[in-house]
């Protein structure tokens, strides 16, 4: 009955706020918006989310086992990770910068686990920020969003499409404990010229609680220019070493399955 309730009233919010999605995409495809659209309202409603499961089927890429970083390269020179890896976490370096996968990819199913640190500060968009850029390109944003209590606009808070979708809901755990991104990909096909054949789409289960539905992504992220398409072929995951000044977030158990 509880679960019915929450897929009742997550679809309730969809129907009541179609008109509003499309007031956030219009926004962004205007090249004289340069905030991409920040909305504030309506706050998505809070979820407690089960218990998960974990472990990666016997097909799945091992890209973090919580040992070692040999899977990994900085983005900015391809020499080798440098994020601090204890406890079977990979902790961000912030001064060494985003990393990404050697290996590319094109569609894929990823889990991904990360932690908010117990003692983070700051606020808004400057409170454990970081983010799971699929293709290199499209974020999911990772933030301390926990019971709605670190206000910043819902397209940018954790599970949103960074400044793109509004998560359905906010099943986010407190700092100090683990959350879980499942999410299914769907690489973007361009054109012979360049041109986009069919945008990239998402579905995002957030502690096991659906977020993002079969979302068409508009473009890569950008936060100050419209968010648009250009033609690439398979790339590697990255994560993101945000530049603010909060203690800095922790991944764990990353897999995929292509």
């Amino acid at each position: 009955m509880k679960h019915n309730l929450v897929l009742i009233t997550a679809l309730l919010w969809v129907t009541a706020n179609v008109h509003g999605q499309k007031t956030i995409k219009e926004a962004n495809s205007s090249s004289s918006n340069p905030e991409n659209a920040q909305v504030y309202e309506p706050i998505p409603p809070v979820v407690v989310p089960g218990e998960t499961f974990s472990s990666p089927p016997s097909d799945a890429i091992i890209l973090f086992n919580g040992k070692n970083l040999d899977e990994w390269v900085s983005e900015k020179d391809q020499s080798p990770a440098k994020w601090t890896v204890a406890n079977g976490a990979a902790t961000v370096d912030k001064s060494s910068g985003d990393i990404e996968t050697k290996r590319k990819f094109t569609s894929y199913q990823l889990h991904i686990e990360w932690k908010i640190p117990a003692d983070i500060t700051g606020s808004g968009q400057a409170r454990g920020n970081s983010g799971v850029f699929l293709s290199g390109r499209y974020e999911i944003q990772v933030l301390d969003n926990y019971n709605n209590e670190n206000k910043t606009y819902v397209n940018g808070m954790a599970g949103s499409i960074y400044r793109e979708s509004i998560p359905l809901c906010n099943p986010e755990k407190k700092p100090g404990e683990w959350n879980v991104y499942d999410i299914a990909y769907t690489d973007p096909q361009f054109n012979d010229d360049g041109s986009l054949k069919t945008p990239a789409r998402v579905t995002i289960f957030f502690n096991g609680v659906l977020v993002q539905n079969n979302v068409a992504i508009e473009g890569g992220t950008s936060t100050d220019t419209r968010h648009v398409y250009v033609k690439h072929g398979p790339a590697p995951l990255r994560l993101q070493a945000h530049g603010d000044k909060s203690a800095p977030i922790s991944f764990r158990n990353i897999w995929i399955r292509e």
